[in-house]
């Protein structure tokens, strides 16, 4: 893996850095401007694996080196109708990770490996994980990977665009979560570019 200066500027990151990566309500397309910041701030490995699949653990993350993390999601007002095709969920992430091997290695063997080997199963709340397929992605200044997730549950089907990308030690993510089965890669993406020209802006700015 090639060194490059904004990979050795990603040591410099803290903790506390992570806060300023995320990005801004204004800074997600104009389709989410109406909705509302639903969740933000740290994620660290105990919430995030509360948040994940059966059987995950904090302990897991921790050796698959990933240090902590922090997020913003937007989700939709109460006078939003949840119709078909409605992209109610937005979202842009930061991990912090030991060493950009470390992220190489979640992108593949827990982020993508976890969702298609769940296939069938259930991800609470009365949902199922219905199908995976790997989306191809473009434009990121380094390794990229995405999924389109379909979730079937008590009021019908819910797809999910997750798009994640390495820089440096840094994981970037990003994913819209919409109702009915309807994939958003160029979406996402755009979300997507935005989260990792913020983040190198902060990282080259420590």
């Amino acid at each position: 893996m090639a060194t490059s200066a904004i990979t050795r500027a990603t040591y410099r990151v803290t903790e506390e850095t992570l806060a300023d990566m995320v990005l801004e309500k204004s800074e997600f397309p104009s389709d989410f401007q109406a909705h509302q910041v639903v969740r933000e701030g740290e994620l660290d490995n105990e919430q995030l694996a509360r948040n994940g699949f059966v059987g995950s653990t904090a302990q897991r993350f921790l050796e698959a080196g990933r240090v902590t993390g922090t997020m913003r999601e937007l989700g939709p007002t109460s006078n939003m109708a949840m119709s078909d095709g409605f992209d109610f969920m937005a979202a842009s992430v930061v991990h912090l990770f030991d060493s950009p091997e470390s992220v190489s290695r979640w992108m593949h063997e827990i982020f993508l490996k976890d969702f298609e080997d769940h296939v069938g199963d259930s991800v609470g709340q009365g949902h199922q994980l219905v199908a995976t397929n790997r989306v191809e992605t473009s434009g990121f200044f380094d390794e990229s990977v995405a999924l389109h997730v379909l979730q079937g549950g008590p009021t019908g089907l819910i797809s999910s665009t997750v798009v994640d990308f390495r820089l440096g030690r840094l994981l970037g993510v990003a994913f819209i979560g919409s109702i009915g089965d309807h994939q958003r890669p160029e979406l996402t993406m755009q979300i997507g570019q935005a989260l990792e020209k913020r983040m190198a802006a902060v990282v080259l700015g420590v």
